[in-house]
């Protein structure tokens, strides 16, 4: 693949044949066009969009539901991603609205590719990345009419044939005993493949098929059983190859960086520019933390509050997160003031030491950027906290005991304790946060996919009315720096370069490296 300011236009869908002869693949041969760099971004953050929602779907419904393909069916409608046969006759195409279905193709191979790069860095990405995929694939496999997946079968070289309809009826007794969901009148209905038993261990593992003469007997409901099979042994190997050339593309200061933000990426909402900014009081704080604050805002709040003090990791996690349900940077300024002085800072410490990495939150020191709260894929991933720590995702970084203990102190239930480390022994840290949502508001389906601390708060204040409810977010990228202000008064207060030696540290250390993502 190679990039270029401009991409060549593309013939269109008379190409659709010859370059994608489905609409679904095994993305066997990597694309070789000239692409955008501008294109480039925007195809990854799609599927990664829709890679999120595959799975959060995938946890909160059963992935062969008709709720589960309905929700699907949208956000593959919404961005423009191939999930059904399209009709194809000249009429149809001089009708269709929106991008063609070569478009759709296209987008799709290119896009798994894109993200084939930057999943491919370490065990974790590969883990869900496969896992993702291939949710994805059975989905839109089980959408093929039978036609079209004997089709696939062929395109692919995977040589599975139906039985005729002699053998059938021959072999119907023997079917329908070993297919425990058919029944004579299903048998009639549908195609039954051939296959050697050697490629469908796991159905003769569990007694699924019948076996006869070295061949098992699949009903098309379970041939994808096989496929995904093949899928995953491909993927696997594929993303293998693909760490192995990282470093090569990774020496391309183009992609570099879009690549290693693309494994953590938000895609979400902005929560640093509020239209109500202020709107919340300090008095407000310690009531809203207990009941609008996600678990890890509640955890950082509560150990402010009994040490008064914070590390240099949980003051930037909080004091963003405060920035963005409303707090102006007097306010801010105030509030880990008065904190800081009921312990061991003094006043004039605080102000010499801390204060001026709060107006850095605000984009009135250093690089003058105005940084935006982490998001959940910032807080799991980047900064793991370390011992006497108390920032980082309770659900990704907390023994599960002390997680237990966390939990039955803020009066959750059994029940839903238990759905809660379910979630978390599966890695789904931000669906366990949902679920948190959920059992603390008492509701049974939140509505939303939770990507970020800052809206766990607005969907709260939605729920409860209270003031945050009527907070406006502007949508913006998390990595676009936002316009720096004025050059600052000569009056300002001096930088860390001015402070004793011992604050000064503390204060810089690793500072732009935090909120560089931010």
């Amino acid at each position: 693949m190679q990039f270029y300011s401009r991409r060549k236009k593309l013939i269109g869908n008379s190409q659709t044949e010859q370059l994608y002869g489905h609409c679904l693949q095994f993305y066997g041969q990597p694309p070789i066009e000239n692409i955008s760099l501008s294109e480039f971004e925007t195809f990854a953050v799609d599927r990664l969009k829709l890679l999120k929602t595959v799975e959060n779907l995938g946890v909160s419904y059963v992935k062969t539901s008709e709720l589960y393909t309905k929700k699907l069916d949208a956000e593959f409608s919404n961005l423009n991603f191939p999930y059904k046969i399209e009709a194809s006759t000249k009429d149809d195409r001089k009708h269709q609205t929106g991008p063609s279905e070569y478009e759709k193709r296209r987008k799709d191979h290119i896009s798994h590719f894109i993200l084939r790069l930057a999943y491919c860095q370490t065990e974790d990405l590969r883990r869900w990345f496969i896992q993702q995929e291939i949710d994805l694939f059975r989905y839109r496999f089980n959408d093929l009419p039978s036609k079209n997946t004997q089709e696939f079968l062929q395109y692919n070289n995977l040589h599975y044939h139906t039985i005729s309809t002699d053998e059938k009826k021959n072999l119907m007794d023997k079917l329908v005993t070993s297919s425990f969901a058919l029944s004579g009148s299903t048998v009639d209905g549908q195609d039954f493949y051939k296959v050697p038993f050697q490629d469908a261990l796991d159905l003769v593992r569990t007694r699924k098929v019948y076996l006869k003469g070295g061949y098992v007997y699949i009903p098309h409901q379970d041939i994808v059983t096989i496929v995904l099979n093949d899928f995953r042994t491909r993927l696997s190997k594929a993303l293998a190859l693909t760490a192995r050339s990282l470093p090569a593309v990774q020496s391309d200061e183009r992609l570099q960086p879009l690549l290693n933000h693309l494994s953590h990426a938000y895609v979400g909402q902005d929560y640093s520019i509020q239209k109500n900014i202020g709107k919340i009081s300090l008095e407000q704080i310690d009531p809203l933390s207990a009941k609008s604050y996600p678990l890890c805002m509640r955890q950082l709040h509560r150990g402010l509050r009994d040490s008064h003090h914070l590390r240099h990791g949980g003051r930037l996690q909080y004091g963003l997160f405060l920035k963005g349900i409303g707090l102006t940077l007097d306010q801010a300024l105030q509030f880990w003031r008065s904190e800081f002085v009921k312990g061991k800072v003094d006043a004039d410490k605080f102000d010499k030491a801390y204060a001026y990495s709060i107006r850095h939150m605000f984009g009135k020191e250093g690089k003058r950027t105005d940084y935006t709260p982490y998001s959940c894929m910032k807080v799991i991933l980047s900064n793991p906290p370390s011992q006497g720590d108390q920032h980082g995702c309770p659900f990704r970084h907390s023994d599960p005991e002390l997680l237990k203990q966390k939990l039955q102190s803020y009066k959750v239930s059994p029940s839903g304790i238990s759905q809660i480390l379910e979630l978390v022994k599966g890695m789904h840290y931000q669906l366990a946060c949902q679920k948190y949502f959920e059992l603390t508001h008492i509701i049974e389906d939140s509505g939303f996919s939770l990507n970020h601390p800052n809206q766990y708060f607005m969907e709260s204040q939605k729920l409860l009315g209270g003031p945050g409810a009527g907070v406006k977010v502007e949508v913006k990228r998390e990595d676009n720096p936002a316009t720096k202000p004025p050059n600052p008064s000569p009056h300002q207060t001096p930088g860390p370069g001015n402070l004793p030696q011992e604050v000064a540290a503390e204060i810089t250390e690793d500072l732009d490296s935090f909120f560089q993502d931010a």
